[in-house]
């Protein structure tokens, strides 16, 4: 396991920060985009998003980012992109309907296919934001919350899985309890706790078996209630055998 302080991971994070401001400098949105007045904003509002580099008041950014009807999302998402990746950082976004929303909007621009010094950027920012929050021992988003958002931007679980097993440390342990006790009630009713856009069962069985299978040990040395183990424990258990456990703590579905 690798031990990551905290000063160099916010040096990482840092410089992914302006790595986007450098990327995306000059962005806007398509020059045809449009909205509806009456929903999202004025056309005062729109012409904002074709001006490049200039800031937009945090109201504005936050009916962008949640908008999903754009003709060209990608276009909006590179305008705001070094401004949204800061404001979340912060700890300044405030999805409605959870995190999983901001993973979405990133989703919907298709990152993944833009240009490789785009995709690379975008991707370094989830990684070391990722890292960053699991040696902070006060993140702005929480751990859990963070991990759903970064889950959906990228349509997989495995790295962000793979990056907390390899570190050590109370921190990522404390970290690791709270998302344990923040989960453990929608997977032992075998779902998954966020909305997932797609491989919903995928990521719900994957999460499952990796709670069960790498993370008992280091609750247990982090100090973790017996009866958080159990319920981790009872994950890999199916069928009537989970729920007539003498430990099955009485969850209703």
């Amino acid at each position: 396991m690798m031990n990551l302080d905290q000063p160099r991971a916010r040096l990482r994070l840092d410089a992914a920060l302006d790595g986007l401001a450098v990327t995306f400098r000059g962005m806007t949105a398509h020059p045809d985009e449009s909205n509806c007045e009456c929903h999202w904003g004025s056309a005062e509002d729109l012409a904002q998003l074709k001006v490049a580099d200039s800031e937009l008041d945090l109201d504005l950014l936050q009916r962008t980012w949640q908008a999903i009807d754009w003709s060209d999302h990608a276009s909006v998402l590179r305008r705001i992109l070094p401004q949204f990746a800061s404001a979340l950082v912060s700890g300044l976004i405030e999805p409605h309907f959870g995190t999983e929303e901001v993973g979405r909007s990133f989703a919907l621009g298709h990152w993944q296919q833009w240009p490789a010094e785009h995709a690379t950027a975008v991707e370094e920012f989830l990684q070391a934001w990722w890292a960053c929050t699991l040696t902070d021992p006060d993140p702005a988003v929480p751990v859990h919350d963070l991990l759903v958002l970064s889950a959906e931007a990228t349509g997989t679980l495995s790295p962000l899985l793979n990056t907390w097993q390899a570190l050590s440390g109370p921190v990522a342990d404390r970290h690791l309890a709270e998302a344990a006790a923040h989960w453990e009630y929608e997977l032992l009713g075998d779902q998954l706790p966020w909305r997932a856009w797609e491989n919903e069962e995928e990521m719900r069985a994957e999460l499952t078996a990796w709670l069960v299978h790498h993370t008992p040990g280091r609750l247990r040395a982090y100090g973790a209630s017996e009866d958080l183990l159990h319920r981790i424990r009872l994950l890999g258990v199916t069928g009537p055998d989970r729920w007539e456990d003498p430990h099955w703590p009485g969850h209703r579905y």
